[in-house]
């Protein structure tokens, strides 16, 4: 073989997920996930609030595609339009300051066997 995939012999490198504002499929460790809460958009840092989650880059162009789109309604299958204040204000702030990682996971956890 000539070292490149083809078709379904692709190489499995863990979940998958698509950013809502520019559809490209990435990583969820490149990605924050936000989740509604009381109709506002908000970031899970932990990814651990309950509810359906939809994934966004940490970029607001991202943010704007998103809501000229109005996926966040669509990936949260909420009805009406929701707030994303909170979420452009966490960008603002942490978005590109983090090199693409949520706070509280810039470092690298090594997972070590019990065994």
């Amino acid at each position: 073989m000539n070292g490149s995939t083809s078709g379904s012999a692709t190489q499995h490198i863990g979940p998958v997920r698509t950013c809502v504002g520019c559809r490209t499929r990435t990583l969820p460790s490149e990605l924050l996930r936000v989740v509604a809460v009381d109709g506002s958009v908000v970031p899970d840092l932990r990814r651990r609030l309950p509810g359906r989650g939809a994934w966004l880059h940490f970029d607001l162009e991202c943010l704007r595609n998103a809501e000229r789109r109005r996926a966040f309604s669509r990936a949260l299958r909420v009805q009406g339009a929701l707030d994303v204040a909170l979420l452009r204000e966490h960008l603002e702030q942490h978005g590109k300051s983090t090199g693409g990682q949520p706070l509280g996971q810039q470092e690298t956890r090594k997972q070590v066997d019990p065994s």
